[in-house]
Order: C-alpha cells, then sequence, then structure tokens
C-alpha cells in the first residue's frame, strides 16, 4: 500500500533532506564524518546525531554507552549535549575504529577522563558492564544486536533511555523479501522493544531509521 498523506496539505520540498540538513555539525564532527568515509564506518547521520544532542542534553545524560563507535561522530554529538562532567563509554570490535575516534576526541580537545574506548568481542564486552549504570545508551552495530538490546534493559538506570541507529536499515527492515543476517537482528530486536511492556518506544524516520526506548 502506498503513504498515505494525513495531513490534509500538498506535499512540497524534501522534508526528509530538510530535517537533515537542520542541526550543524561543528569542524571537528565533519572531520571525523570525512574520516569515517574513508574507513567505511558506520556513523549516525547528521539529522540522528543532532537527535543524539537533543536528548544527551534533554536527560542531562552523565553516563553513556555506545555500541559501535564508528570514527566518532556519535561521540561528539554526545559530548556536544551531555552535561560537562558526563562519560562517554563507546565499544567497537574495529581497533582502527577507536584509534580514529581518539584522536578526533583530542583534537577536539576532550579531555581523555570523559572516554573510554574498548575493542573486543561487543558482546562480551557488554556482558561485563555494571548493570544500572547508564542514563543513555546507544547501539549502532548490528553484530549481536538482538543480545545488546536484551542486555540493555539491565544496563540503563530507571526512565534510561536506549538509542538504536540506523534501525530501519535505510527501508530494508521494512521489506519482508530482505532476509540477510543483519536484517533479521534489526527487525527481531525492534519486536522484542515493541511486544516488551517494561518499554516505552517509538521509531522515527531519520537516517536510517532510529528507534528510541525509554525503560519503564
Amino acid at each position: 500500500m502506498a503513504n498515505v498523506n494525513t495531513t490534509g496539505s500538498t506535499p512540497r520540498g524534501d522534508s526528509f533532506a530538510f530535517s537533515e540538513n537542520f542541526p550543524h555539525e561543528d569542524f571537528f564532527m565533519q572531520q571525523a564524518r570525512k574520516n569515517g568515509i574513508e574507513v567505511a564506518a558506520q556513523d549516525p547521520s547528521v539529522g540522528v546525531g543532532g537527535l543524539i544532542q537533543f536528548i544527551s542534553g534533554l536527560i542531562r545524560a552523565r553516563s553513556i554507552v555506545e555500541i559501535g563507535t564508528g570514527s566518532g561522530v556519535s561521540g561528539l554529538w554526545v559530548f556536544s549535549g551531555a552535561v560537562s562532567d558526563s562519560t562517554l563509554t563507546s565499544i567497537d570490535s574495529e581497533r582502527e575504529l577507536a584509534g580514529s575516534a581518539r584522536l578526533i576526541f583530542e583534537e577536539a580537545g576532550i579531555s581523555a577522563q570523559r572516554f573510554r574506548l574498548i575493542t573486543g568481542n561487543i558482546i562480551e564486552v557488554v556482558g561485563k558492564l555494571a548493570d544500572s549504570n547508564y542514563d543513555l545508551m546507544i547501539v549502532r552495530s548490528p553484530k549481536d544486536m538482538v543480545d545488546v538490546v536484551q542486555e540493555s534493559f539491565r544496563l540503563l538506570k530507571e526512565n534510561g533511555v536506549l538509542l538504536i541507529d540506523n534501525a530501519l536499515d535505510s527501508g530494508r527492515v521494512a521489506d519482508p523479501t530482505q532476509r540477510d543476517a543483519e536484517t533479521i537482528a534489526r527487525r527481531d530486536s525492534i519486536k522484542a522493544i515493541k511486544e516488551d511492556s517494561r518499554w516505552r518506544s517509538t521509531l522515527l524516520p531519520i537516517g536510517g531509521g532510529v528507534l528510541i526506548a525509554n525503560k519503564i
């Protein structure tokens, strides 16, 4: 079935592109994004970065954990919105990406005491993180996504927020003919959150799709 406009207005312009270009990326964010393109890192779109900044500030996040470091773009957006004494734990399976993120954080003047970059088997590292320790959890890597999402409830504080970036993989998740492992992992993760009464959640069509869930 085709999408139906229920607003009563006639669509004009590209609202998706307008929304994506609404936030402003500073010099270091732009540089990190360029670095990420060179190594095929999974970084949030500009629009999703703005959402990460907004949520970090809205909930006054002090302790943030991220699965999928990318080139550091996401971390810079976190730091731009979170409180000044916030700390970020970012986990990735690729050592090269952690190194790239570390360099851009240092260039941006972020104190080394404010971030911890961990490389290794994602689900093993996540399994060692402390219970009820995080205000915000960002999941980007599709590796072990279902298991990571299951762990997120344990890791977040009461009223903590889970954000899954690229949750719809730019439409692949909504296409039932797509049956590759990563698409299935994203689809199953969304379903698990939706059907779990311990979460209040919504899906937003920005970037590659964003799922936001509040632990209740």
